[in-house]
């Protein structure tokens, strides 16, 4: 299943400021670098948390109050620990998948339980005169800073700083003071590593909530050392063992320092007296090591010298290290957004939450809520290929090339799958840690057999912006070439000699086991071509995978003769064969609190309606655009917009990107909006599990490939840029063979800078068809063509719409109704329905 929406419309929403800059402050630009909460929301600690997450790709640590009391959903995650609890059927079936794999909760570093004059301290209660967490985008820190009064008068002024390290990713760093205001005061402070925690209890009606597992891991030594300790654990039946080192600088003269364990606790207590205005500083390093198959002593060893290498460089060096990395990856990365201060914000709380999930996972598997929370028990689907990759592909290759190194490596699994499926190839897994398949509901999972192109398509996609023919050779070639002989297992011809797959789910999976999903064909149409093109580029290497003309040719024929499935009566191409002729769901009469319909409605009804979870042809026409006219991409958008009700929150950047090429550019704005903001703004429990890392992504890929025009086919760069009237500049950048690319669009031009390179052939790309030779720091400045009439701008079922935003809201506390809403614009005037119209 893939990542869901945000909160059910007209909700009533929490607060997160975005800070205002103050009079002098010396980057006026500041307030959308950070993501500010003013006070404590009792209500939305869960998705708080997510959104003050701090993570590397290797370690997440959720946003919890250091000092315990009231949580939503604590946590720590480490990339592919896991332990393993069998899948329960009511009826079993020949091959259904035997065993989940549940993301674990590594021992918690966070905790620095406080007393002031003997009260335990809790800022979720009574005594705490104010609150504020900043997430800083450029520090990669999050900062907090309270004041509290114990019962008897004694009041104290804490901030912390935390950061997890993107230089030493296996270390989570905390700095803590402490400081007395009006009176002399006694304070104690335990600092806690623990394991096992107790978690909270996951709604169990709702079939998207992750597994809980009770006291998962079994201790198996603890020690203490100095100022801190060693904990090492092992799950109980995956048997992936996990060490984490501890270990203090303190600040704090006269302090009596404590310092015990047991099998899940190491504790440091630290007490002093503070003498009015006087401090008391600790700053808490953690280090992790964590392997399947490593032995104890090398993993102690491991967390051990990660500690020690933290420590060397003390806070200071922490410090400076991330912000030297993160101003390495803005210089790159960052997109520029005029007219829309949330948005930018919001781009840029996108972009920072997409490098924690990546930045040094290494060749280990992205799971779709990063490691913000443990949603979908930490599993990885075909979100990444299909919305992260694309992204790390232009802005980090070497972060996709990973990625696709992790999936090469897990190929021997997928064959296994597929030869248990009686299936030729490899059957790549729909849900996964370690490339196993652990989804238990089959028609939504094993169907889906479109991850395979997905992963295909990624691999396409890189090699065609890289030029990494290493990769292809080494893990690429053999990606495409077993997946493609997956679909001419599946597939089949017909008596006319057209090719079709039939009984898969496509994207939206509120329509399974359809007949030639045309998702799913147009892409397998390009894995089985581009796995001919690539076999015919390397054929030495072709041949050491078994691969023979005869192959070749079938691969092609099938591909020539891929079945999509039209309705000639709509002029509209067909979700999959029949659709069209379904019967149509009743927008009209569906109350807003059963959205999303999945916890409302047995997927009986959903199956047989022509009722849309997330975008499915649109996303076809995204992918590949050059297999459908413009007027086919016109009707098909108008059809599909109409049935597509966003219970997913991959389906607005879908939406955004094809509206935006379309010239429905407001629409496309508030499609953009609504992806951009459902993490940071919809704090409505959508988020207590984690973030929505792929939507994330989207947000890029709405801006750039949406209003920024980017389409890559052929091997050409080719920019069609358009802005909405409320953005005056869009500025992005990204990489092309090695080449650093940077493109500014304001309302009627477009700039184009190639930022590096000595060749002065430079490269060629097209703007709005137009081919342009750039060369090496030369811009050019181009203008932007009138744009036609779009015609009248689609609609969305009842109540489904995304929100219109006004334009130069102010920058204030974020209190919206629904993600991504300021002041309501009246909507457009609705056309008249086409012939069926829902409801």
């Amino acid at each position: 299943m893939s990542v869901d929406t945000g909160p059910t419309r007209g909700e009533r929403q929490p607060t997160i400021s975005i800070p205002r800059p103050r009079t002098g402050h010396p980057d006026p630009d500041a307030p959308t670098w950070q993501v500010r909460e003013d006070g404590l929301d009792h209500t939305a600690l869960a998705d708080l948390e997510s959104v003050f997450a701090l993570a590397n790709g290797q370690l997440g640590v959720r946003g919890v109050l250091e000092e315990g009391g009231a949580s939503g959903n604590p946590g720590s995650y480490l990339n592919s620990c896991y332990e393993e609890c069998e899948l329960t059927y009511p009826e079993s079936g020949y091959a259904f998948p035997e065993r989940n794999q549940v993301l674990v909760g590594a021992p918690e570093g966070t905790r620095i339980r406080l007393f002031v004059a003997g009260h335990p301290v809790d800022p979720t209660v009574d005594g705490t005169d104010r609150h504020e967490r900043i997430l800083d985008l450029r520090d990669g820190t999050l900062r907090r800073s309270f004041g509290w009064t114990a019962p008897s008068g004694a009041a104290v002024e804490v901030h912390s700083t935390r950061l997890v390290s993107f230089v030493h990713p296996a270390v989570l760093a905390i700095r803590y003071e402490v400081a007395a205001t009006d009176r002399p005061v006694r304070i104690r402070l335990h600092s806690e590593l623990r394991a096992n925690p107790a978690l909270p209890e996951q709604d169990t009606e709702d079939p998207r909530a992750p597994t809980v597992l009770e006291r998962p891991l079994l201790p198996e030594r603890h020690v203490t050392d100095g100022l801190g300790g060693v904990l090492a654990h092992r799950a109980r039946r995956s048997g992936h063992r996990i060490v984490a080192a501890v270990t203090h600088l303190l600040d704090a003269a006269g302090a009596e320092v404590d310092v015990d364990s047991g099998p899940d606790l190491v504790r440091v207590a630290v007490e002093t007296r503070l003498a009015p205005g006087q401090r008391l500083r600790v700053t808490k390093l953690v280090g992790y090591a964590w392997s399947g198959q490593r032995p104890l002593d090398a993993l102690i060893a491991d967390a051990g010298t990660a500690v020690a290498e933290a420590a060397r460089g003390g806070w200071a060096g922490l410090r400076a290290d991330q912000r030297g990395y993160l101003d390495g990856f803005w210089a790159d990365a960052d997109v520029v957004v005029d007219g829309d201060p949330q948005l930018q914000q919001a781009v840029r709380f996108a972009l920072f939450h997409l490098l924690q999930a990546t930045a040094r996972a290494g060749e280990r598997p992205l799971p779709a809520k990063g490691l913000t929370g443990n949603g979908y028990d930490g599993h990885t689907m075909w979100d990444a290929e299909t919305f992260v990759l694309p992204v790390l592909t232009y802005l980090r290759p070497d972060a996709a090339a990973a990625a696709l190194r992790w999936r090469h490596a897990t190929l021997d699994r997928a064959r296994e799958r597929a030869g248990e499926l009686r299936l030729a190839g490899a059957a790549f897994p729909w849900r996964t840690i370690d490339g196993r398949e652990c989804s238990g509901y089959w028609p939504a999972g094993t169907a889906a057999l479109h991850v395979n192109a997905d992963i295909a398509a990624a691999v396409l996609r890189y090699v065609a912006v890289t030029d990494d023919r290493a990769l292809l050779r080494d893990a690429g070639l053999e990606l495409l070439v077993e997946t493609a002989r997956l679909w001419n297992r599946v597939g089949h011809f017909d008596d006319a000699g057209g090719f079709h797959i039939d009984g898969v789910t496509g994207p939206d999976e509120y329509t399974a086991l359809g007949n030639d999903n045309l998702f799913t064909n147009v892409m397998a149409r390009r894995n089985l071509l581009g796995a001919v093109g690539a076999a015919e580029l390397l054929p030495d290497r072709a041949r050491q995978l078994g691969v023979e003309q005869a192959e070749l040719d079938a691969w092609r024929a099938a591909a020539e003769a891929m079945h999509l499935p039209y309705d000639d009566g709509r002029e509209v191409h067909q979700q999959c064969a029949g659709f069209t002729a379904l019967e149509e769901w009743d927008f009209a009469g569906t109350p807003a609190d059963e959205y999303p319909l999945l916890l409302h409605y047995p997927y009986l009804e959903l199956y047989r309606r022509q009722v849309i979870k997330q975008a499915d042809v649109v996303l076809a026409m995204q992918h590949c655009g050059e297999l459908f006219t413009p007027e086919q991409k016109a009707r098909n958008f108008a059809y599909y917009q109409r049935r597509t009700v966003g219970d997913s929150s991959l389906s607005a950047s879908a939406q955004a990107i094809l509206a935006a090429e379309l010239g429905h550019l407001e629409l496309g704005y508030a499609h953009l909006a609504e992806s951009a903001l459902q993490d940071l703004h919809g704090l409505a429990g959508q988020s207590r599990d984690g973030l929505h890392i792929a939507a994330l992504a989207g947000v890029w890929l709405a801006l750039v490939t949406g209003f920024g025009g980017l389409r890559d086919g052929g091997g050409e760069l080719a920019f069609a840029p358009r802005l909405p009237a409320a953005l005056t500049r869009l500025e992005f950048s990204l990489r092309w063979r090695g080449r650093r690319l940077r493109v500014t669009v304001t309302g009627n031009t477009a700039t184009y800078l190639l930022r590096d390179g000595t060749d002065e052939h430079g490269i060629r790309l097209r703007h709005h068809g137009t081919r342009v030779h750039l060369r090496p720091r030369r811009p050019r400045r181009l203008p932007l063509p009138e744009l036609p009439d779009p015609g009248p701008e689609p609609v969305a079922p009842p109540g489904r719409a995304p929100r219109r935003r006004l334009a130069g809201q102010p920058v204030t506390a974020i209190r919206a109704a629904r993600p991504g809403v300021g002041a309501p614009v009246p909507p457009p005037a609705q056309p008249g329905p086409e012939a069926p119209a829902p409801g």
